[in-house]
C-alpha cells in the first residue's frame, strides 16, 4: 500500500467513525464517547496525512507516533462502546478491525524507518 492510497485509508476511517459515532445513544456517556471517537479517528488521517509532508525524519517519525496513538485510542473507544453494549457489536466490528490494522501498520512503518540511517 502506497502513501496516498494509506491517506485515502486513514481519512475513509475518520469518516466511518463520525458516521458510526452519531449511531450512540444521546446520554451522557455516548455524547461523551462520541467526541472523543470523533477527536481521535479524525487525527489519525490528519497525522498521517503531516507525516507524509514532514521535512526530516524526526518530524517524520514524531507524526507517526501520534497516528498511532490515536488509531489505538480510537480502538479503546470502539472497545468501550462494545463493551458498554451501547451498539451492536455487529456495528463496531469492521471499524475495530481497522484500526487494528492501521495501528499495525503504522508500527511497521516506523519500524523500518527508524533501522533506516
Amino acid at each position: 500500500m502506497n502513501a496516498e492510497e494509506l491517506k485515502k485509508r486513514t481519512k475513509q476511517f475518520a469518516h466511518n467513525c463520525v458516521g458510526f459515532s452519531m449511531k450512540l445513544p444521546h446520554v451522557y456517556l455516548g455524547n461523551h464517547i462520541k467526541g472523543q471517537l470523533i477527536r481521535c479517528s479524525t487525527s489519525v488521517a490528519a497525522n498521517y496525512r503531516a507525516a507524509c509532508r514532514a521535512q526530516t525524519k524526526p518530524n517524520f517519525m514524531d507524526k507517526l507516533r501520534i497516528a498511532i496513538e490515536e488509531a489505538d485510542e480510537s480502538n479503546f473507544w470502539l472497545e468501550f462502546i462494545k463493551d458498554e453494549k451501547l451498539l451492536a457489536e455487529s456495528d463496531v466490528k469492521n471499524l475495530l478491525q481497522e484500526s487494528d490494522e492501521l495501528v499495525a501498520i503504522f508500527v511497521s512503518s516506523r519500524k523500518t524507518a527508524s533501522s533506516q540511517n
